[in-house]
């Protein structure tokens, strides 16, 4: 076989020729922007939004296996909320007095009494009086045997005690908000006098004569001193102690240690005629 060299015909291109290298990158580019837009999500629109009521009551029946799972733990929760604690020879009401009531009093003396040790072992301070809000006491306690379970009725939410430091100034204001109020909102420790207008007469805190001169250290529940019903003296707190003791479990161990309970709508917050 005779090969002859023909030297007009193009040389065959290879693959690493300059023009092969940039026609294999714009292919390379074409096939990845190809990729990226295939795996493009469609979101998509919301275009329809259907719902239905579905009725909870008497028709639906119970599920026995649920039913026989949940009887052991609803007994034992029922045993431990009923089980008697302490009694109440009369019924503990929120409107038997005109600016205090039994149950609120009650509420703020079971503060008072609980709290005072908590702070005065964690700071080496004096609790000086106890301000909480006639909204947080949602019940009265009836005549009768008093359990956990009245404790969980007139303190459901899940509110802790806090002791706050008050300046002289915004102690004023405090006590100027309880005065005018026309809500009977719990106090203990501290004895408010006002004339027949609202304005202050005389004040007391621990029996002696209120200084604006000093901080005073005040208990309330952490709710309040959140700022839950925007009162402006809260705003002013110079320190701030957390006992980390619910509201009601103070209701409940101040049950345990006494035996009745003794409580009347008194003058603690008296406005003169």
């Amino acid at each position: 076989m005779i090969f002859t060299k023909v030297n007009n015909l193009p040389r065959r291109l290879n693959k690493d020729t300059p023009v092969n290298n940039l026609k294999f990158k714009q292919f390379v580019v074409f096939v990845t922007f190809c990729f990226l837009m295939s795996c493009k999500n469609d979101t998509g629109k919301l275009t329809k939004i259907q719902g239905r009521q579905v009725p909870i009551d008497s028709t639906i029946t119970q599920t026995d296996s649920i039913e026989a799972f949940v009887e052991p733990y609803r007994k034992r929760i029922n045993e431990v909320l009923d089980s008697t604690l302490a009694y109440a020879p009369k019924p503990l009401l929120l409107n038997d007095g005109e600016r205090t009531s039994s149950m609120g009093n009650l509420m703020a003396d079971i503060v008072f009494e609980q709290t005072t040790p908590i702070f005065k072992s964690r700071t080496n301070n004096t609790l000086d009086f106890v301000v909480l809000n006639a909204g947080g006491v949602r019940s009265i306690i009836s005549e009768g045997n008093v359990s956990a379970r009245n404790a969980y009725e007139v303190m459901p939410f899940e509110n802790y005690i806090e002791v706050v430091e008050l300046s002289g100034s915004a102690t004023r204001e405090l006590i100027n908000f309880v005065a005018k109020a026309s809500r009977r909102h719990p106090v203990a420790g501290i004895e408010i006098v006002t004339d027949k207008n609202g304005a202050l007469e005389s004040v007391n805190i621990q029996g002696e004569p209120f200084d604006e001169s000093r901080n005073y250290y005040v208990a309330s529940s952490d709710y309040l001193i959140n700022g839950g019903p925007s009162v402006g003296f809260f705003d002013q707190i110079v320190s701030r102690t957390p006992t980390d003791y619910l509201l009601r479990n103070a209701m409940i161990d101040y049950f345990k240690k006494v035996d009745t309970l003794q409580a009347v709508a008194d003058d603690r917050i008296k406005q003169m005629d």
